[in-house]
């Protein structure tokens, strides 16, 4: 499957496992910090990443050079300028919107409700802080307060914050057109830079946005002015005008089948784009790069015929020159290779293969460079058994007054297996040499069996010599 895989595609079944894992991975990072500074300092430095490439393949090192030390100069501030943001994300309680969940698009909001509802606890000098979430969940963030989960009305927004009421001290959070919870306390800004006049509701307000993208709205008791804050940013309202755009800026999606689509159309765009990031950063890293490797691999045969045997082969390794990315090449173990040449098509005696790169099986992302050798000859054959007779095989002289008159071997047959090609035309096999040198009486001796050709093996590897008996006489001499 996975050389299938990248036959067709160039990247194998763990490559795709590799880019969709961590195309997840960055699409859960785009969902966690979605409407926040840190996602678009991300974006920022993923601008960088693609212009630093860019100048390092048109060779301008002092441009690479520089944009590397921005990009790390970045990481750093992500993690200390919005820590708070960070934070917020990773002490999310609930796993399933870590991990897997998808934030709800913000339902259709009665704007004007909430406009007069406001303007009307300003009017009576009725403290107020009531919170909007947009696409972040606010779990993490805020201590709950009571479940409410009633229909927003002018009448029940003004009875909450009612002084006799007793979550009126809490903030109120507004989702679509129910308050769903009511009294829940807010995180406190620590900045030291904000006016005097603020009090604890304004500090609430700012607290959240630095750490959420939710719209708060606060309405001072003391003074009854109204103060919307956005992403750590303040926002006096003098006009109802100025808070009706704002409150449909942020929070006045459509819940028609229009907004859903958009909403879906949104993520699905986010999630493309993930995936075409990572696939380049893939390709990058897994082609980039290049460097070569060299390979000795033992070729396995592949018979076809049970009845046919390998006698010999003028290679048992071939020698492979790899190319590859150098992570591959570093991490690829020699186990992974395998060479298979099929005997199908061989017939009974020398056939000659060639070993091509379709006969390699590597993993993905490695290819083959050069083969060698490339070409290998295999005897193959059905196996026969046969005795042959066994003769030995005399060097050198005796004396001159000395003759040999018999010599016989024990046994004087020996059963061979072989390619039936090559015994066919045998009757006899000879011994090593033996030398008549230095004899001088008739004897015997122990002499190995010499196996020619080599593609011929004894049925019984123990009786590999004989008993070489000898009769040696005095020449005779002619009387003058």
């Amino acid at each position: 499957m996975g050389q299938s895989f990248y036959h067709f595609f160039g990247i194998g079944w763990q490559g795709f496992f590799d880019i969709a894992l961590n195309s997840y991975i960055l699409f859960r990072l785009y969902v966690l910090f979605r409407g926040t500074n840190v996602l678009r300092v991300l974006f920022a430095m993923g601008v960088l990443w693609v212009l630093r490439q860019v100048a390092v393949s048109m060779g301008l090192v002092v441009t690479s050079w520089a944009m590397q030390g921005v990009i790390a100069g970045a990481a750093l501030v992500i993690i200390i300028v919005f820590r708070n943001e960070i934070s917020s994300v990773l002490q999310t309680r609930d796993l399933k919107s870590f991990f897997w969940g998808i934030p709800r698009y913000q339902r259709k909001t009665p704007v004007g409700i909430i406009v007069e509802s406001v303007y009307e606890l300003a009017r009576k000098k009725i403290g107020a802080l009531i919170v909007l979430p947009l696409n972040r969940e606010l779990e993490s963030v805020v201590q709950k307060g009571i479940v409410w989960q009633g229909k927003l009305s002018k009448e029940m927004l003004v009875s909450i914050f009612w002084e006799d009421n007793p979550v009126h001290d809490g903030a109120a959070v507004i989702q679509g057109d129910r308050i769903t919870d009511v009294g829940v306390i807010l995180p406190l800004s620590k900045r030291t830079d904000l006016p005097s006049y603020f009090g604890t509701r304004h500090r609430a307000a700012i607290g959240l946005t630095e750490q959420t993208d939710a719209l708060v709205i606060v309405v001072s008791e003391e003074r009854g002015k109204i103060t919307l804050v956005k992403d750590n940013r303040v926002y006096d309202i003098n006009d109802s005008t100025v808070l009706e755009k704002l409150l449909f800026k942020h929070a006045g999606d459509d819940t028609s089948a229009k907004g859903v689509k958009k909403h879906t159309r949104e993520l699905a765009a986010a999630a493309a784009i993930c995936l075409i990031c990572v696939t380049g950063l893939w390709l990058s890293f897994s082609r980039g790069m290049e460097t070569l490797a060299t390979h000795d691999i033992p070729v396995e045969f592949i018979k076809s015929d049970q009845n046919m045997e390998i006698f010999s082969s003028t290679a048992s390794n071939v020698k492979l020159l790899l190319s590859g990315s150098r992570p591959l090449i570093r991490s690829l173990q020699p186990d992974r290779i395998t060479v298979k040449l099929n005997l199908t098509n061989t017939v009974p005696g020398i056939n000659k293969l060639a070993v091509s790169r379709n006969d390699v099986a590597l993993p993905p992302g490695i290819v083959v460079k050069d083969i060698e050798p490339s070409l290998i000859e295999v005897l193959v054959d059905v196996p026969v058994k046969r005795e042959l007779s066994v003769q030995p095989s005399w060097t050198g002289r005796l004396s001159p007054d000395l003759i040999m008159t018999r010599a016989i071997t024990s046994p004087a047959k020996i059963s061979v297996i072989g390619p039936h090609q090559v015994l066919k035309n045998m009757e006899t096999l000879f011994t090593e040499p033996l030398f008549l040198d230095g004899i001088t009486a008739s004897g015997s001796m122990t002499a190995q069996i010499a196996l020619h050709p080599t593609t011929i093996r004894l049925e019984d590897q123990k009786k590999g010599r004989v008993q070489v008996e000898y009769t040696i006489q005095k020449r005779e001499t002619m009387s003058p």
